[in-house]
């Protein structure tokens, strides 16, 4: 199952996030969301356990505790919700205004 891990520290790192979540089961991974630009942490981040019941255990326990001075928030991880684009309505070409702006009828 995996876990969303959210109001994290800043300079909290994977290991870190491994550690806190071992004492309830077998941490599969641990990742810490990171600005694509920047590199810097988001303030969440997402644990795998291989387990059900003691990732369970995890958020029961977890949930609002105090970790690097800040109170977590530990949820099951949902997915994203992929977004649709929007389809163009005429592929290529113009839509009723010619190259200068004038209507073609």
């Amino acid at each position: 199952m995996e876990l969303y891990v959210g109001n994290l520290s800043y300079s909290c790192t994977d290991a870190d996030l491994a550690a806190l979540f071992e004492p309830y089961g077998a941490v599969e991974s641990a990742r810490i969301a990171t600005d694509r630009m920047s590199g810097l942490s988001k303030g969440f981040g997402f644990v795998q356990m291989s387990e059900d019941f003691a990732a369970s255990e995890a958020i029961e326990r977890m949930n609002g505790q105090a970790f690097m001075g800040r109170p977590l928030r530990v949820t099951e991880s949902k997915p994203k919700p992929r977004m649709e684009r929007p389809r163009p309505q005429n592929e290529g070409g113009f839509d009723h205004i010619g190259s200068r702006g004038f209507a073609r009828y």
